[in-house]
């Protein structure tokens, strides 16, 4: 659906307290455009937690459950069931959790949740750090980059999160961008309309925590996106098919830009260019990445086989 052509209420009104420029409140607002009034939000601690106003007054036109760090598949699973209960299979029940409440503190709930088929909608807003904490280590930040407890630069990869997930068998899962919001739209309102257990993972460039500028955040989603550091693509019944530009990288169509044109844009990886440039640390992170596009390859040549 072209930008232009999405629905017109909101169900997010302005005054929430984030950061300005915040893509994470961008994409919530676009989520629930697609999911609609019949929702109920899960939040578990994180950003969004924290900018839903004082009560009694938000800017969330729906329901909100605000509920513990590690406790927002639990908390969803309980409210699947009270609806299925009343006869209210129709309302969409979605966990909004950060990285840190999904890759790390919530992940033994959100594995519990799948494996039973909890009728719900796991959305990740993934900024790949603890930003509303003071912007520690996560388990979804990558190789090298600095925060407040890696400040030489982390010295481990980022988990893969929706590998271990498409290993439960989840009938639907997908990752989306802020860069690209009419593809995320499209990704919402296809897991709206499956029974089960659905996982959508945005990527959500963090101006504060990453180091750049506020004007830059959808510049440097896009380049996430170009340089194939973040593949955009859905997973559903067990095929797994890339979208956009990750289709055209995936199908050789395209070259990705260099990943330096991506890490070169954000201060939390200065110190792999300045003093001077770290060449083992940038070639592990090439390694890794043509590693995790070989996969990819493999896995798509195996379904058409």
């Amino acid at each position: 659906m072209a930008l232009k052509n999405l629905p017109r209420e909101e169900f997010l009104f302005p005054g929430a307290a984030a950061c300005p420029g915040c893509v994470g409140c961008l994409s919530l607002r676009i989520a629930l455009k697609a999911l609609g009034k019949e929702t109920i939000l899960v939040i578990p601690a994180s950003c969004t937690a924290s900018i839903e106003g004082y009560f009694p007054k938000t800017p969330f036109n729906v329901p909100v459950l605000t509920i513990a760090f590690e406790a927002g598949a639990a908390g969803a699973s309980g409210v699947s069931a009270a609806l299925k209960r009343l006869g209210k299979d129709e309302t969409n029940v979605v966990v909004w959790a950060g990285d840190g409440g999904t890759y790390d503190i919530g992940i033994q709930a959100l594995s519990g949740a799948v494996e039973r088929g909890t009728h719900f909608i796991y959305i990740c807003y993934n900024n790949e750090i603890y930003s509303n904490t003071g912007i520690q280590r996560s388990g979804a930040t990558p190789f090298g980059a600095w925060t407040t407890t890696t400040w030489t630069g982390k010295t481990e990869h980022r988990k893969d999160l929706p590998r271990i997930l498409m290993a439960h068998e989840i009938p639907y899962l997908a990752t989306a961008s802020a860069s690209y919001v009419e593809d995320l739209f499209r990704k919402v309102q296809r897991a709206k309309t499956i029974r089960g257990s659905k996982y959508i993972e945005i990527h959500i460039p963090c101006a504060p925590g990453w180091r750049f500028p506020m004007d830059k955040t959808i510049e440097i989603g896009r380049l996430a996106v170009e340089t194939g550091a973040w593949a955009l693509f859905e997973y559903e019944n067990g095929e797994l098919t890339f979208n956009g530009r990750s289709k055209r990288i995936l199908e050789g169509q395209v070259e990705p830009k260099p990943i330096e044109d991506y890490m070169k844009t954000q201060g939390r990886f200065r110190h792999l260019f300045e003093p001077r440039r770290d060449e083992e640390r940038l070639t592990e992170i090439k390694r890794h990445l043509e590693s995790d596009w070989a996969r990819f390859r493999k896995q798509v040549q195996l379904q058409t086989a």
